[in-house]
C-alpha cells in the first residue's frame, strides 16, 4: 500500500477538525495540491485561502494563534520557508506563537516542476530558528500521528510532507513521539539514520546489504529538531559507523544535525547521503534519485565503503 504524506496530511486535518473546534487552516492558493481542500470542504468557516500571499498567511496564522486558535498554515515547502523566512522568524519563532506550518512538496521528489519548486534547504532554514520544532514523517501513518502530536505541543512546528506516494511502513499501533527516533530494524555493522521517504530507500538498502552479510540498523529520525541525541550516541557506540540519508541538501539538514551530535558526544566514521551542495532539476522522481545518488543502491555503496574503513 502506498500513500503520499500530503494526502495523509489532508485527511488528518479533517479528523482533527472534527474533534477540536480551535483548529483552523490557512492556505496560499494551493489547497488542491496541499490537500487542505478536504478541510475546506468540511469546515469552510475555519478555512482561509490567503491567495498568493504567503507572508500575509504566516502573519495571519500568528494572529489567530494569539487568539487561542491552533492554525495550520500550508503551502509548498519552497514557499513555506524561503519566501516567508522573516515572518516565521519574527511572528512565529521569536514570539513563540502556536503556529503549525504544514509544508508539502518537499525535496526533489516534486519531480518535473524543477528546481524552482524543489525545496532542498527548508530543513536547514527551519532548524536554525530558535523555538522551532522540525518533523519529517516517513509515511502516511506517521504523518497523521505527527499532525495530532503537533496540536498537543505548544509552540512553532514545521511539518514537511512530500508529493509522491510512498509505501506505508507503520501500522496504527505505532507510537509517534516528538523528539524521539525509532529503531526499525536492528543491526551491528552500521547504522543508517534517515527520515521521510528515504526511510523506505534505507530499508531496501538494508535488505541488499544483508545479502552480503552486512547487518545494518535502520533508524527513523522523523524529528530533526529537537533531535534524539541519546539514540544517535547509542547507534554510534553499538555499530561504530553512521550513515545519514535524507532528501535534502547535505548542508544543514538531518546529516548535519547527526554530525553535530557525534562531533560533540561520540565521534565515529560517518557518511552523509543527500542532494549535495546543488539545486535539483526537472525530471521524474526516479530519474532524479538516480542522478543525485539518493536511491537504495547508493546507500548500499556508502555503507560498504564506510564499513571497510572501520575495519
Amino acid at each position: 500500500m502506498e500513500i503520499a504524506t500530503r494526502d495523509a496530511y489532508g485527511k488528518a486535518l479533517v479528523k482533527l477538525g472534527r474533534i477540536n473546534p480551535d483548529i483552523v487552516v490557512l492556505d496560499a492558493d494551493l489547497s488542491k495540491s496541499t490537500k487542505t481542500i478536504e478541510f475546506a470542504k468540511e469546515f469552510p468557516e475555519r478555512f482561509f485561502n490567503m491567495g498568493i500571499a504567503e507572508a500575509n498567511m504566516i502573519g495571519t496564522a500568528a494572529g489567530l494563534a494569539t487568539c487561542g486558535k491552533i492554525p495550520f498554515a500550508s503551502t509548498f515547502a519552497v514557499f513555506a520557508t524561503g519566501r516567508v523566512f522573516d515572518q516565521i522568524r519574527m511572528s512565529v519563532c521569536y514570539s513563540k506563537t502556536n503556529v503549525k506550518i504544514g509544508a508539502t512538496h518537499g525535496g526533489i521528489s516534486v519531480g518535473e516542476d524543477g528546481a524552482s519548486h524543489q525545496s532542498t534547504e527548508d530543513i536547514s532554514l527551519m532548524r536554525a530558528l530558535p523555538n522551532m520544532t522540525v518533523i519529517v514523517p516517513a509515511d502516511g501513518v506517521e504523518t497523521e500521528k505527527a499532525v495530532f502530536a503537533s496540536t498537543e505541543y505548544y509552540g512553532p512546528v514545521y511539518l514537511r510532507m512530500g508529493r509522491s506516494k510512498v509505501p506505508v511502513i507503520f501500522d496504527e499501533k505505532y507510537n509517534f513521539e516528538i523528539g524521539k527516533g525509532v529503531i526499525l530494524v536492528e543491526g551491528t555493522d552500521a547504522s543508517i539514520i534517515t527520515c521521510g521517504l528515504m526511510v523506505h530507500e534505507s530499508m531496501d538498502a538494508r535488505r541488499e546489504l544483508l545479502k552480503n552479510g552486512i547487518k545494518v540498523r535502520v533508524v527513523n529520525m522523523s524529528t530533526i529538531k529537537p533531535i534524539d541525541k541519546a539514540l544517535i550516541v547509542k547507534c554510534a557506540k553499538e555499530t561504530g559507523v553512521v550513515v545519514s540519508a535524507e532528501e535534502h541538501n547535505i548542508i544543514g539538514g538531518l546529516g548535519s544535525a547527526v554530525a553535530e551530535v557525534l562531533g560533540e558526544e561520540y565521534p565515529v566514521l560517518m557518511k552523509r547521503i543527500g542532494l549535495g551542495d546543488k539545486f535539483g532539476e526537472s525530471g521524474s522522481p526516479k530519474e532524479l534519485f538516480e542522478k543525485y545518488r539518493l536511491s537504495a543502491k547508493y546507500i548500499v555503496e556508502a555503507v560498504q565503503e564506510i564499513t571497510k574503513r572501520k575495519k
